[in-house]
């Protein structure tokens, strides 16, 4: 079983960020953090950047801790946090990562990797063009 911390997360940031790290330190307390995985829903809420910052700056009170006997988050980039923002994921994937964290296999020729070196090509601008099925008046 895992959890993904979805919007929710994003929502108790803002609101009440004890709670938010209260959630993540009782997820990871009774599923472990192997088993806590990163969503934004971002389709409803715009770019999620201000959710991972959020995510990364977080740690759950000190009064938190002790009172449910929970483990700190520990630092921005470190393990629980990473884990948390793919390493997680990867597995769920089927991606072998490295001792790094990294993935083992090198996927230039995927969709998403040409996609992105096509925008990195371009001068890291949007093309501006719409994407997806429009449909016509008739």
């Amino acid at each position: 079983m895992y959890a993904d911390i979805g919007l929710s997360f994003g929502a108790l940031a803002i609101t009440h960020p004890r709670l938010a790290g209260a959630m993540l330190g009782l997820l990871i307390k009774g599923l472990g953090a192997s088993h806590v995985l990163w969503g934004t829903d971002s389709i409803w809420a715009g770019s999620p950047q201000w959710q991972i910052e959020a995510l990364r700056r977080i740690e759950i009170p000190a009064d938190l801790q002790d009172k449910h006997d929970l483990e700190p988050l520990g630092p921005a980039d470190g393990p629980v946090k990473n884990a948390i923002f793919g390493i997680n994921a990867a597995g769920q994937y089927g991606i072998e990562l490295d001792s790094d964290d990294q993935p083992i296999e090198d996927y230039k020729d995927d969709n998403l990797s040409r996609l992105k070196a096509e925008y990195l090509d371009a001068g890291n601008q949007r093309d501006n063009l719409f994407w997806g099925w429009v449909r016509s008046q008739k």
